[in-house]
């Protein structure tokens, strides 16, 4: 009797564990039947104009305006001006300043990797997840996607194809892309491979949820594309460049209409939530002479880079069959920062601990459900360099009013603006009624200034309150030596230091001889390293130099000479800038590529 009671005993206690351990740590399979799966599509400088039913007149998305059809399109919302700013925001529910982000090269997209991504929170509550095309917020460890959540991960380096970023050659044909950290050479078009991989991972039998991201790279630069999809256009007698950006965006819209196909014939859609945005407004311009002929713009103000409404208001279209109202178009205002929490939201998911988020859930205004949304400020700010400068080309936006401090070459704002400066874009603040004039064509500043000073002050506000939580973490540095990555390839994309700012000015003349000379920000295992360096065209021979902090190592190089090894270097463990140069005269340069690898 005592036997059979200790037996029953035992049994009831395994079952007990087991409903412990599935409660605490196998959320998934209790989820799985409940919670949305997701997926989320973004573009690459495609504007709001770039939308069949916003009146464009040449171009066709039907299968991207049928998320609207089947669900809600919401026709104000915003995101930042830049690639690098909106992909921080969406995956942080963050105002890009506070995680580190502040333009699009050369540290100014490094991510703080204390950042919490959506993509993390999703994967600790049971979603698989992963990313396909466009990441652009640092490439090396720990700011790649699988340091920040992503299970499964095919993706471009930097911001785009082709860039600094490498490998050297590279087009949206054919490309070299990045498998869970492993470079790999695919067969046919960026854009194609990319919804293939998504369309393989949201396939796979599981019953976990998942998290796609899918972030194509197209129609940014450069306008790469197959002639079959850029023909059309041509034939209507379009300006080239438009008729290969238009053949883009048909490209991306085959390829959203096949991911939509897939989750009908998987029979999930009614449970999926699918989101289709544009990370920032259309390349129209990069300086007053430098313009896209006939491009349409659906009559917004400014360009990609600005933040009048071209640059900044996007298509957004969202659906969720199963908890969503069909066809409907809101106007209420919605940001990049919002997708986050309204994501956590739909899955009831609460948010990080001990972190600020700036979105606001729009999942009761996608309900139909009260939601009080009409207080609401939106600050969006842009320029290159690594330090922001107060009043320096932002904007805040309400439903109804929005302040601009206008620039006309947010490239150049890298330095210290002066005293007079300042007073001067003060002085020619702008204010528009946005819902009565989205052109921003009448500037209500003069008639209105108790507007203007409460917008300013709240943006003063906002300004200071991001930058000292950025200020006090610093610039994410790159970790070399690693178990994670003990291989790195350092390239110019990713160089700071005062030559890559010097390169730029206020309206002043870029030359191709520009941006030669930077250093890494970096953490280092102590070790021995070899460190191969990729040199440029050089037209003498000369010294070629390795030192970090009391490291100095020295070869030399013949003219004509593609590569030099420094093997078995020695470094310690510690931080500081990471100093590789030529000195074929006086004046030093770069290399190309710098190749890291740990030995031991």
């Amino acid at each position: 009797m005592s036997n059979n009671y200790n037996y029953r005993q035992l049994d009831g206690f395994i079952k007990l564990s087991f409903f412990f351990l599935i409660f605490t740590y196998a959320p998934s399979l209790l989820w799985s039947q409940d919670r949305p799966n997701i997926v989320i599509m973004m573009s690459d400088d495609q504007g709001y104009g770039d939308i069949g039913a916003h009146g464009n007149p040449y171009l066709k998305t039907p299968h991207i305006e049928s998320i609207g059809e089947e669900g809600i399109e919401m026709t104000h919302f915003f995101s930042y001006p830049n690639c690098s700013a909106s992909r921080a925001a969406i995956l942080t529910g963050r105002y890009p300043y506070r995680t580190g982000v502040t333009a699009v090269t050369q540290v100014d997209h490094f991510m703080n990797t204390s950042e919490k991504t959506i993509a993390e929170v999703l994967n600790e509550n049971g979603y698989r997840t992963g990313i396909f095309g466009k990441w652009h917020i640092g490439d090396n460890a720990p700011m790649r996607p699988t340091d920040q959540g992503f299970q499964e991960a095919l993706v471009h380096k930097g911001g785009g194809i082709g860039q600094a970023a490498g490998p050297a050659g590279n087009t949206y044909f054919d490309p070299i892309l990045e498998h869970n950290n492993v470079s790999k050479k695919y067969e046919g078009y960026c854009d194609d491979i990319f919804t293939d991989a998504a369309i393989d991972f949201v396939s796979k039998k599981s019953k976990q949820p998942f998290f796609a991201y899918l972030a194509t790279n197209l129609p940014h630069f450069p306008l790469q594309v197959p002639d079959e999809k850029a023909e059309p256009f041509r034939k209507m007698g379009l300006h080239e460049d438009n008729a290969l950006t238009y053949g883009m965006i048909d490209n991306i819209d085959s390829n959203v209409g096949r991911v939509l196909a897939k989750l009908k014939e998987l029979g999930i859609e009614d449970n999926t939530i699918v989101i289709f945005l544009s990370d920032n407004g259309p390349r129209t311009r990069r300086s007053k002479n430098d313009t896209y002929p006939g491009r349409w713009v659906a009559n917004l103000r400014g360009t990609k880079t600005s933040v009048y409404e071209c640059g900044t208001r996007v298509p957004f279209y969202v659906r969720w069959p199963k908890n969503f109202p069909k066809g409907k178009k809101m106007k209420t205002m919605g940001a990049i920062i919002d997708v986050f929490p309204t994501l956590l939201d739909a899955c009831n998911i609460p948010p990080p601990k001990n972190v600020k988020i700036d979105g606001k859930s729009l999942l009761a205004l996608w309900k139909e459900e009260p939601i009080d949304l009409a207080d609401r400020i939106f600050f969006m700010q842009m320029h290159y360099g690594p330090t922001p400068f107060k009043y320096m080309h932002f904007a805040a936006r309400t439903q109804k009013y929005k302040l601009v401090g206008p620039h006309d070459f947010p490239h150049g704002i890298v330095h210290q603006p002066t005293d007079h400066e300042l007073k001067n874009v003060l002085k020619n603040l702008e204010l528009f009624d946005v819902e009565q004039d989205p052109s921003e064509r009448v500037n209500l500043a003069a008639k209105h200034p108790e507007i203007v000073d409460k917008l300013l002050e709240e943006y003063e506000n906002w300004f200071d309150e991001v930058n000292e939580e950025r200020d006090a973490k610093g610039i994410q540095r790159i970790h070399l030596g690693s178990t994670a990555q003990p291989h790195v390839n350092l390239s110019r994309f990713d160089w700071g230091g005062p030559r890559v700012i010097s390169r730029f000015d206020y309206g002043g003349p870029r030359v191709v001889e520009d941006n030669q000379l930077g250093h890494w920000r970096v953490t280092t295992e102590a070790g021995l390293y070899e460190v191969s360096l990729d040199l440029p065209e050089l037209s003498s021979g000369g010294i070629a130099h390795v030192k970090y902090n009391e490291v100095h190592h020295r070869l030399p190089f013949k003219k004509g000479q593609k590569k030099i090894v420094f093997n078995k270097i020695e470094l310690p463990k510690g931080k500081g800038n990471f100093h590789v140069y030529l000195k074929a005269d006086r004046l030093p340069q770069g290399p190309l590529f710098v190749d890291v690898k740990k030995l031991n």
